[in-house]
This record gives C-alpha cells, sequence and structure tokens, in this order.
C-alpha cells in the first residue's frame, strides 16, 4: 500500500489581504507554518490562538491514555463515510480559524476548517496504518509549539 501524502496547508493561500499582510498559520508542522521565530515572543493576541493551546492540552491529554496502536482521531460531522479523520496536524490561522489535518478512513487527505467559536470536534481513537511503525503523537509536537511561543 502506498503512502498518501500528509495534507499541507497551500502556501499560496496564504498570500496578499491588499494593503496589509494576512497573518501566517500556525502549525506544529514548521513546513505547515510560520517559523516560530517570526512569531517572537510575545502574549496570545488572537482567540484562535487561545482556543489552539487548549485544544492542543486536550489532545495530549487523550493520547495518554491510547495504546501503542493507536492514534489521535476526530469524529466530525459532513466527512463522508463514518466521518472519522485520523489528526496528523493542528493548527491555527488568526485571529478566527482552527486548523486540522489529517487522514480519512480511505486514507485520503481531510483539511477541516473551522471557526474558533464553532469548534465540535469528538476526539476518539483510531488504529495506525499497518505499514507505520509506531502511533504518531501530535500533543507533544503542539505542546512543543505553544511553549515556544508563550
Amino acid at each position: 500500500m502506498s503512502e498518501t501524502p500528509i495534507p499541507k496547508a497551500d502556501p499560496a493561500m496564504f498570500g496578499d489581504c491588499g494593503d496589509v499582510p494576512c497573518p501566517q498559520p500556525v502549525t506544529a508542522d514548521p513546513s505547515n507554518s510560520a517559523s516560530l521565530q517570526d512569531l517572537g515572543d510575545r502574549m496570545r493576541d488572537n482567540p484562535a490562538e487561545w482556543a489552539f493551546v487548549r485544544l492542543s492540552r486536550m489532545i495530549q491529554d487523550f493520547e495518554a491514555g491510547l495504546d501503542k496502536d493507536e492514534e489521535i482521531g476526530a469524529s466530525v460531522v459532513g466527512l463522508p463515510g463514518d466521518g472519522t479523520m485520523q489528526i496528523v496536524d493542528v493548527g491555527f490561522w488568526g485571529p478566527d480559524l482552527i486548523m486540522f489535518f489529517g487522514r480519512n478512513t480511505d486514507g485520503k487527505p481531510v483539511r477541516l476548517i473551522q471557526h474558533y467559536s464553532q469548534i465540535n470536534v469528538v476526539l476518539n481513537a483510531v488504529k495506525k496504518p499497518e505499514d507505520q511503525a509506531e502511533a504518531n503523537r501530535i500533543g507533544f509536537r503542539l505542546d512543543e509549539l505553544v511553549s515556544k511561543t508563550n
């Protein structure tokens, strides 16, 4: 079985917003987002970032209870099939969007974008792909990102 590439944000969608540059998205995967150095040391200045911080802690806590062959998934209304996706990365695009990157049960890329005020995701356990040696744990990467931007 060939591995489906991990979904990533298209850099072209973060272009110019007129006279003022658009804020850059931030995820645990540096290839998806602005660099941590660009963020600098600052207080959380937008609601999406606050939601991301709390969500990343909830994900890490949830992952602590998973067995070695399970990864974090989510049940989302509107996804095809059973509405379950394997979460590969989570990020925010301030001031208002939360982004989930992952794969559906068929291994196809899925990207969920929600307004921070509309987050309604059920975290669940999904089996890791057979061809993957270890289960992916995103909570630790997210926590590291939160710590570096705090």
